[in-house]
This record gives C-alpha cells, sequence and structure tokens, in this order.
C-alpha cells in the first residue's frame, strides 16, 4: 500500500508483516493458556421419575396444648393427661419431634410435667412454641 506526495517526494509505506507477526504470537499465546478441559463442579440433575404414584406425604406436626384450666390436646385432639404418655408413644412414629404450646398465664410447672410425660414416652426433641 502506497502513497504519494508530492511528484518526487518520498513514498510512504506501512509495512504489515510485523503487525500480522504480533497477531499470530498474540494467537499462540491465547491458544496455550486457554485450559483445554473444562474444571466445574459435576452436578447431577434430578432426572424424571417414572413411576406415576405421587411420593409420600411429609410428616405431620405433633402439637400438644395446654390450657391454662389443665386441658391438654394433641393436634386439637383432647387428651386425659392419665393417657397422654401411651398416646404420645403410640405417636413416635410420625415424626421425630413435637411441639408443646402452653396458655400465657399457665405456670410453667404444668409444661415441664406434660415436657416430662413427653420424656418418658422416647421423645428426645421438644420444642416450646410462644404463640
Amino acid at each position: 500500500m502506497g502513497m504519494n506526495i508530492g511528484g518526487r517526494g518520498q513514498k510512504a509505506e506501512i509495512n504489515m508483516t510485523p503487525m500480522i507477526d504480533v497477531l499470530l504470537v498474540l494467537i499462540i499465546i491465547f491458544m496455550v493458556i486457554t485450559p483445554t478441559e473444562s474444571k466445574a463442579l459435576r452436578a447431577l440433575a434430578p432426572q424424571q421419575s417414572d413411576s406415576t404414584t405421587p411420593p409420600a406425604a411429609t410428616p405431620q406436626e405433633i402439637v400438644i396444648t395446654v390450657a391454662k384450666d389443665g386441658a391438654i390436646e394433641i393436634n386439637q385432639q383432647r387428651v386425659e393427661i392419665t393417657a397422654l404418655g401411651d398416646r404420645l408413644a403410640g405417636l413416635r412414629g410420625i415424626t421425630d419431634h413435637i411441639f408443646i404450646k402452653g396458655d400465657r398465664e399457665l405456670d410453667y410447672q404444668a409444661v415441664a410435667h406434660v415436657i416430662d410425660i413427653a420424656h418418658g414416652a422416647g421423645w428426645d426433641r421438644i420444642g416450646l412454641m410462644t404463640r
């Protein structure tokens, strides 16, 4: 590529060879430093199920309510204090934890008695509900 400046003057010409050499060297450098194998975490996507049966239901929460008059309910079903231990032992396979909800005006001793009965029935994970 050339350019005439004036009649007999010098002819300015751009030499493309060094520019092409630099570009080829850059391409080779980028090819060398680019990793050829991806180093990502291996994740397995869940596969679609072939069965038409629905999944098992989630375990039901067990809430023991202690009213201020001493009435005890398990999930809104009234239970006598004498039968509470047997009833809780029968519910042992449903879930691994229970919740105890006491009335605001109730002494803590009544709630502690229910907790002791639950421990005696085999429950280790007992939560207290505040509201």
